[in-house]
């Protein structure tokens, strides 16, 4: 790697890097096969996948699609990418074509260190659930437990103001919880 290339970045910069919705951006690295990889409470990708993103946001930009992007750049997913007991391998879903001894290194350095990682990677869709479930029943996040779950920074969600939205449903200051932390309520935008 040269001196000042990126090693890590995060996934919760990806949605205003491309100006994209955090489900758009879960969607693009799905296509590409990139999984973050975690990190504490952050995701991270690669400096190779994010230039990967980078030239597929261009690609899509001048018109082509994530499809015809894959296929052209001789990236193809693995079928199902399932370890046997029904969970994702978590490694690389990308296959190298011959000649790319660049992309066969990265396959293998991903796929040696989703090994030695401490297991599957969490469900990137499981937040709609929990969202699901909090506007349901009228549970209040604080401002820590919401940054958490939508993954970004407690200061990026105050600088939101009273009230925002994320992937369909909307986020409203509702007082304080007893810690002390601004107390969010969560309802489901209306269609």
């Amino acid at each position: 790697m040269n001196p000042g290339e990126i090693d890590q970045f995060p996934v919760s910069q990806l949605q205003s890097r491309y100006d994209l919705a955090r489900s758009a951006v879960y969607k693009r690295m799905e296509q590409l096969g990139i999984v973050p990889k975690r990190v504490g409470k952050h995701s991270h990708i690669s400096g190779q996948q994010l230039r990967l993103m980078d030239e597929l946001h261009v690609f899509i930009n001048q018109g082509g699609s994530a499809a015809e992007f894959v296929e052209a750049r001789g990236l193809q997913q693995r079928p199902g990418n399932n370890n046997g007991n029904g969970q994702s391998g978590g490694g690389s879903a990308l296959t190298t074509t011959p000649g790319d001894f660049g992309g066969l290194i990265s396959a293998i350095v991903s796929e040696v260190m989703s090994r030695v990682g401490l297991g599957p990677e969490p469900d990137p869709l499981k937040y709609f659930e929990t969202l699901e479930n909090a506007a349901r029943n009228g549970w209040l996040f604080s401002t820590s437990e919401l940054a958490g779950l939508v993954d970004l920074s407690p200061r990026e969600i105050e600088r939101y103001g009273d009230r925002f939205s994320e992937a369909g449903f909307i986020f409203s200051r509702s007082g304080y919880r007893k810690n002390g932390e601004i107390a969010w309520k969560v309802t489901k935008r209306l269609k």
